[in-house]
């Protein structure tokens, strides 16, 4: 058995050491300790000179209008210069020859299949 002395020391031990780490951990984060009236004693601010103030409002460059790849078709039919049909409902663009090519009614007709692609479209299977 232990002697309430040899206990006392163990405490006294533990509460130094747990004082200690709280000194160095304050000291690295910065916080300061307070001083005997209770107040913290806080590191003076570096002098740093304000940021300078905005006369007028930040305008931000309006975003360019990416070209338009497609065309509208002209009575249900896509022109000859834009001969791929895209279905907007579906998602879907025909090729010419395409299986669906002929009975598909075209709501955007594209130059290449990369216009199509690039217009959140997809290729019909065959």
């Amino acid at each position: 058995m232990t002697s309430p002395a040899s206990k006392f020391f163990k405490l006294l031990k533990i509460v130094v050491v747990a004082a200690i780490i709280i000194a160095v951990v304050r000291r690295f984060r910065g916080q300061s300790t307070p001083d005997a009236t209770g107040q913290a004693r806080w590191q003076p601010l570096v002098d740093q000179a304000p940021p300078p103030k905005r006369t007028q409002p930040v305008k931000f460059a309006e975003p360019e209008p990416s070209p338009q790849t497609w065309v509208e078709p002209a009575d249900g039919e896509c022109p000859a210069s834009h001969l791929i049909k895209g279905n907007a409902d579906s998602g879907i663009f025909h090729v010419p020859g395409g299986q669906s090519y002929e009975r598909t009614v075209p709501e955007r007709c594209y130059a290449t299949a990369e216009d199509a692609v690039d217009d959140g479209f997809r290729q019909a299977k065959r």
